[in-house]
């Protein structure tokens, strides 16, 4: 949605947002919208995630889009808990120890809404550094959290791990 994503660009002080009319949707927003949204009947945009920016800057900015939420536009944050694929063993049905901790550390901030330790999350521990080698997987958690309400109703749904370094846990906030 060209408008939406105009919108957007304006509403933000915190990065300086390019807009790109020709590049489709990655596999996070795809993957998620073709089982929501089968018809395709809806207006969508996909925000790139900036791996060199630091969680505390993608908070803030997070923060700034609250505005949209605000207006009636769904905010997805696409992405993995526990994402390192160097780890992955196909042959584990669960989670590994340091996946299991991580992913309960952090469900436990997310109930405690300490937002700020999730946006520090490399000073989680050897979990943490273990769990989000890369950040493009975590880092859309906290445009979750970042238009959330403190006060809103957060529920978790496939809360279990995989392949021994993959967390599926994912939240519905409202």
């Amino acid at each position: 949605s060209p408008a939406l994503a105009t919108t957007t660009r304006d509403l933000v002080d915190t990065a300086q947002i390019a807009l790109d009319h020709h590049w489709g949707l990655d596999h996070g927003s795809w993957s998620v919208l073709r089982v929501m949204y089968p018809d395709a009947d809806l207006p969508v945009i996909q925000l790139s995630i900036d791996r060199t920016k630091d969680g505390p800057w993608h908070l803030a900015l997070a923060r700034e889009l609250k505005a949209l939420r605000n207006r009636g536009v769904m905010i997805i944050g696409s992405g993995n808990i526990v994402h390192n694929l160097g780890r992955l063993r196909l042959d584990v049905s669960g989670g590994f120890d340091w996946a299991l901790e991580f992913d309960a550390t952090v469900k436990a901030l997310i109930d405690a809404g300490d937002v700020g330790a999730l946006a520090n999350y490399q000073a989680l521990g050897r979990a943490a550094t273990l769990s989000v080698p890369t950040p493009e997987h975590y880092l859309p958690l906290l445009y979750t959290l970042g238009v959330t309400d403190p006060d809103e109703p957060i529920r978790y749904t496939n809360a279990r791990c995989m392949a021994g370094s993959l967390s599926m846990r994912s939240l519905i906030v409202g």
